[in-house]
């Protein structure tokens, strides 16, 4: 076999192990992408079209409006010096807790963030949320049939959203 012969055999190999490898031969599906519509029917959108707690939490379900609850720990700071980058935090102490989620009240879109918690994890979830004003901070948790939540104030002085 000649040098040349050889280069382009093994060129023509490797770009079929890369196009195999990025999915891009049919029939070949990788996980990720496998299950990835099954996340995508899982996403709730009329949920983050909603403006309120209690139109959020209808919208996960809920058949009666939540109820506030101390059990639920909202970890943030009262006051956020840049609204592009706002961390929010929150423990639940609910028995049985199943899924959390971050609501903003001011934002255009209330819904911020929304985590399951499958059985054995510990209900304690972080992230960060663009805040384009002051403005209510709530944790909502779902426990059993029932929802509960907590809220908090922050004051925002530089807006994240525009502002």
């Amino acid at each position: 076999m000649k040098r040349r012969q050889f280069l382009q055999n093994t060129a023509g190999l490797t770009t079929a192990q890369t196009a195999l490898g990025l999915g891009l031969v049919s029939g070949f599906i990788p996980l990720a992408h496998a299950q990835a519509p099954a996340a995508a029917a899982a996403w709730n959108k009329a949920a983050f079209e909603q403006k309120t707690l209690a139109e959020v939490a209808k919208a996960f379900g809920s058949a009666a409006a939540p109820t506030l609850s101390q059990d639920l720990v909202l970890n943030t700071q009262e006051i956020a010096e840049n609204g592009n980058v706002v961390p929010f935090g929150a423990q639940s102490n609910i028995a049985g807790t199943t899924q959390m989620a971050f609501l903003v009240e001011k934002n255009p879109n209330a819904l911020a963030a929304v985590f399951d918690i499958l059985p054995g994890q510990e209900a304690n979830v972080s992230t960060r949320v663009k805040m384009g004003q002051s403005s209510n901070v709530f944790v909502l948790a779902k426990a059993g049939d029932k929802y509960f939540y907590n809220v908090k104030e922050v004051k925002v002085t530089l807006g994240g959203c525009g502002g």
